[in-house]
């Protein structure tokens, strides 16, 4: 009789955790799926050359006349469009991806849990993508410019594919964090870590954080580190904004 109990338990606790497991297994495949099939859809069309191409236009754009990027490495012609098909089909497939890690989140929230969580993948995601957009198609084309126009004219500009693709990722990592400062302000005042008069006391203290942080992750100009210090600034503003609705829209039930 002992035994039953145990047994009983054992049972009704593994069947869930088994499928769960199946559950999450379905939830990768199907986002794996997704990714692999814009992957295909983007080798079709543009090709992964025209997708470096496209990424390398802001520098084509600076270099002198009849200067182009290079290839120091015998595979590097194959491997670096192949690493910018993965990474761009990532990117495309990431709204299927990221509503796979919601519908598998979700059964288990709350519904006053549902509406802090998925506001905040949302605009985390929008906001990443901005910062993207934002260097590539402004600081970018700044950047080189003010890069050429110091280059002594005895030296012509060949950069490496390899070292283009590097810098260009450490960029967009770099700026799309750095527009997810709002999301980091409504996370703290909403999880009472800080409160939103201590953020608004930490506001000259955030301007002087922003300009280091700027000066550490960007090249060594002007530029880049303006470019990404200043929408810091102007995003924490936002985030002090956001978090005021923001706790006063998700609170739980009984908090209320």
């Amino acid at each position: 009789m002992s035994d039953t109990p145990s047994t009983d338990e054992l049972a009704g606790t593994e069947q869930p955790f088994v499928q769960h497991l199946i559950e999450l297994r379905d939830r990768l495949v199907k986002a794996t799926i997704a990714v692999l099939v814009a992957g295909a859809a983007l080798a079709i069309y543009p090709g992964p050359a025209e997708l470096y191409d496209l990424l390398a236009a802001p520098l084509v754009a600076q270099l002198p006349a009849g200067a182009t990027l290079i290839a120091t490495s015998v595979i590097s012609p194959f491997l670096v469009p192949l690493k910018i098909l993965l990474m761009t089909a990532f990117l495309l497939a990431l709204p299927v991806v990221l509503y796979q890690v919601w519908a598998f989140v979700a059964p288990g929230l709350y519904s006053h849990e549902k509406k802090l969580v998925l506001p905040l993948v949302v605009s985390s995601t929008l906001l990443f993508m901005v910062g993207v957009a934002f260097c590539y198609f402004f600081v970018f084309g700044q950047v080189f410019k003010f890069i050429q126009s110091f280059a002594p004219k005895s030296i012509t500009a060949a950069p490496d594919i390899e070292a283009y693709l590097g810098f260009v990722i450490s960029m967009f990592i770099a700026f799309g964090l750095a527009f997810e400062v709002p999301i980091v302000v409504i996370v703290l005042a909403r999880m009472n870590v800080v409160t939103i008069e201590k953020l608004k006391d930490f506001r000259s203290y955030f301007i002087v954080l922003a300009f280091i942080i700027a000066a550490i992750v960007t090249p060594p100009d002007v530029v880049s580190q303006l470019a990404l210090a200043i929408p810091m600034c102007i995003l924490y503003e936002i985030g002090i904004w956001a978090a005021q609705l923001f706790i006063k829209h998700t609170q739980a039930p009984d908090a209320e």
